[in-house]
């Protein structure tokens, strides 16, 4: 037999998804794959129901149906300060995971250059292989996850195609300051490069932190390519339903990409979120309220017990050091926490193209008690999993 594809060989399976899959066969509460136990809001379960004694169950417009789209132009010109044209702007796709792909595919070739700020979400240096580019990595240092503007110059005098930036980040939380994104926004015009946008956490911002689009920087509507998700906005991380947002010449090619990747997203799903797509900004402030909430529930927890962790600035991940456990891989410690403790969480060396091993990634996307449930279990941490490290046992 001839062999399989070089390209690929490399390849694991998603640490996240197989965390999950831990989680459950230990009864764990999931901490790791970040989705949400609450219900979506109640005018899109609605429509759901009604969509389906409706006639959406077959394919919509490739790139998106006419409706969708112009409710979603007209949430985010609001948002992006832009008046967004949803005909020649916008691809409606499975998912912000084929939004990168398609985005990845349209502007790289076999042998360019892609810019990836390590720690990151994990399809993001397969997105870069499947399109046969090559990822740079450039490490934001914890615990604020603040770059080297010098180690970024570096990577961008390699003359590559795309910089990845995701803002607010997966795993880490951050979100870049103007300051920061200016620096990108320099280095992007003077080296001739795309910038492709992760922007799925755009609604959960911490203050006094704010989200700023990077397209709306002066100079980079032109090469930027936005991508996002309806996932976590609406607690519909199930439905796949993301989307680009791009200029004209290079929304073209991105249909074009779209339509030989997947056809296109569900027809009865983009139909049944519309109404959330006209949420007033009451809305957006009531979900920021809520996860601000979570997150000062679990921080306190994790404080209560003496846990180190990051502050996430936005999104709803927490990054817990495990270093006093002396484990040498952080993927044995979270099977160990999974069925010793009864928490799901992710390694961190997932996230991390430099040898990391002292985090785990936490999320906090749960209803209050099941986040009481997992700090109520984390008390027994300690001990359940004991040091491993011949320096904290003699400490």
């Amino acid at each position: 037999m001839q062999k399989l594809s070089e390209r690929t060989e490399g390849f694991t399976d998603s640490v996240i998804r197989r965390m999950t899959r831990i989680s459950n066969q230990y009864g764990a509460v999931n901490l790791s794959q970040g989705f949400p136990d609450f219900e979506p809001p109640e005018p899109i379960l609605k429509r759901l129901k009604e969509v389906s004694h409706e006639e959406f169950h077959q394919y919509s417009i490739t790139w998106g149906a006419q409706n969708f789209r112009e409710a979603l132009a007209e949430k985010q010109s609001r948002y992006m300060g832009r008046n967004i044209d949803p005909n020649r702007e916008i691809v409606t796709t499975c998912g912000s995971t084929e939004a990168m792909m398609a985005a990845m595919m349209t502007v790289a070739n076999p042998g360019d250059k892609v810019i990836v700020f390590s720690p990151f979400y994990e399809n993001y240096g397969a997105d870069t292989i499947l399109s046969g580019a090559r990822p740079i990595y450039v490490p934001l240092q914890p615990p604020d996850f603040h770059f080297d503007p010098e180690a970024l110059e570096d990577a961008f005098r390699a003359h590559p195609k795309a910089l990845i930036l995701c803002n607010p980040s997966n795993p880490c939380g951050k979100v870049f300051t103007e300051e920061e994104l200016g620096i990108i926004a320099d280095l992007a015009r003077r080296y001739d490069t795309y910038v492709i946008t992760d922007e799925v956490y755009e609604h959960i911002v911490y203050a006094p932190h704010r989200h700023i689009y990077f397209a709306s920087l002066p100079g980079m509507w032109e090469r930027t390519i936005s991508c996002s998700s309806l996932s976590k906005t609406y607690s519909i991380t199930g439905w796949r339903l993301g989307y680009t947002i791009a200029p004209e010449e290079i929304t073209e090619r991105i249909k074009k990409v779209h339509d030989f990747l997947t056809v296109g997203a569900a027809a009865p799903l983009q139909e049944a979120v519309i109404p959330g797509l006209k949420f007033t900004q009451d809305y957006y402030e009531d979900l920021l309220a809520k996860y601000t909430h979570k997150r000062n529930l679990f921080l306190k927890g994790l404080d209560d017990l003496h846990l180190s962790h990051t502050v996430p600035e936005g999104a709803y991940y927490v990054l817990l050091d495990i270093s006093e456990f002396g484990y040498e891989s952080d993927l044995e410690f979270c099977k160990a926490l999974a069925r010793e403790v009864g928490v799901g969480a992710v390694p961190g060396s997932s996230f991390f193209k430099e040898k990391e091993n002292r985090f785990i990634r936490l999320h906090f996307a749960k209803r209050d008690e099941t986040l009481q449930d997992a700090l109520g279990r984390l008390e027994l941490l300690r001990a359940r999993i004991p040091v491993r490290s011949e320096i904290y046992s003699q400490a």
